[in-house]
């Protein structure tokens, strides 16, 4: 289950908690959804029932017991527990692998976004959140990225510096800013991570970028050539390799006569539950403003998928089966999850390395 389809869930027992009088509410457009907070638990908690609790005239706990009676037992969720005031905490059941597989190809980069219902031209009913950045390269690039990321959960997410990006930023690391100046009056979330202790320029795009996104925003990031280096001992190195040979297995099995097929994988070397792990991680660093969960999860999905990869074709003389095709599936959702994250840390995927 999704995100956006658990919202629709939920959503479903509120209504359904309407119809049948428990709650006397306007049913809401959409439900938010995110990671557990302190003292939380499962994969994504809502606080819906404090949203509802004044207009129902309820105390935020007994509102989150009745949608609790609700969701419990609903497809594909295993647990609701209660916590705080009134947060529900929901465990979901793990998908079978060929499902898991087929949605990641279903979905293709926009795997793990927020879709939201209606469409993204309603901006008034979308979450605002304005990103004050201070004026280097590394905050510049941390805001952009956690803007994109936000975007993808269905946030409409401004970037603003107290001055405008040196041209050189803008050109090299495709930063840019939604407004200039001092921060205004409005709340807004302040982006203050350690500078980079050289100029990332001379990295380019891509290498720049990573260098500065993958380490935590308290963390001194490491500017060297190191970055440029194309072996697998350079993180960003293997993850761009990893996507690179899952689009190359898949032109190979073409020229062998087989595309693939979701299906149970052998040997998948821990690859499906980093997969199911995908939209939370998203979740979690739209919610803590932190592309540097996302850069971390790739290159763990990386280095899960490198070591299964030569499983996925035929050798010798043997002729492709149902497992090549479930393998070659499982490879193709992978290399799709690091385009994906790849890309809303602005950063190329390419399909030759």
């Amino acid at each position: 289950m999704t995100p956006v389809e658990l919202s629709r869930t939920v959503l479903r027992a509120v209504r359904r908690a309407v119809d049948d009088g428990e709650l006397d509410v306007d049913v809401p457009v959409r439900v938010r959804v995110g990671p557990p907070g302190p003292g939380g638990c499962g994969d994504y908690a809502t606080g819906i029932a404090l949203q509802l609790a004044r207009p129902a005239g309820q105390p935020p706990y007994q509102v989150a017991e009745v949608l609790r009676a609700r969701l419990t037992g609903a497809d594909g969720i295993a647990d609701v527990v209660l916590s705080g005031p009134g947060f529900l905490n929901i465990s979901l059941h793990r998908t079978a692998p060929a499902e898991l597989v087929a949605e990641v190809l279903r979905r293709g980069p926009r795997y793990g976004h927020l879709d939201l219902e209606g469409g993204e031209g309603e901006e008034g009913e979308l979450r605002r959140v304005r990103l004050h950045c201070e004026h280097h390269p590394r905050a510049l690039v941390v805001a952009d990225a956690a803007a994109r990321i936000l975007r993808s959960q269905g946030a409409l997410a401004r970037v603003s510096c107290p001055a405008p990006p040196a041209p050189e930023w803008t050109a090299v690391l495709g930063v840019r800013v939604d407004s200039e100046g001092p921060a205004a009056d409005e709340p807004a979330v302040q982006v203050r991570p350690v500078p980079a202790p050289g100029d990332p320029l001379p990295l380019g795009r891509d290498a720049g970028r990573w260098a500065l996104l993958h380490p935590a925003a308290h963390d001194r990031p490491r500017i060297g050539d190191e970055h440029l280096v194309q072996r697998e001992s350079t993180p960003l190195f293997r993850v761009r390799y990893a996507h690179a040979r899952t689009r190359a297995l898949a032109r190979n099995a073409a020229d062998l006569g087989f595309a693939a097929e979701p299906g149970p994988a052998e040997d998948a070397n821990g690859i499906y539950p980093l997969l199911a792990d995908h939209p939370r991680v998203l979740a979690a660093a739209a919610a803590h403003h932190a592309p540097d969960r996302l850069a971390r999860h790739l290159v763990t999905v990386a280095d899960a998928v490198l070591p299964f990869l030569p499983t996925v074709l035929p050798r010798g003389g043997e002729k492709p089966s149902a497992a090549h095709r479930a393998r070659l599936a499982l490879a193709e959702a992978a290399g799709t999850v690091l385009a994906g994250g790849l890309a809303l840390l602005g950063i190329d995927a390419p399909d030759h390395l």
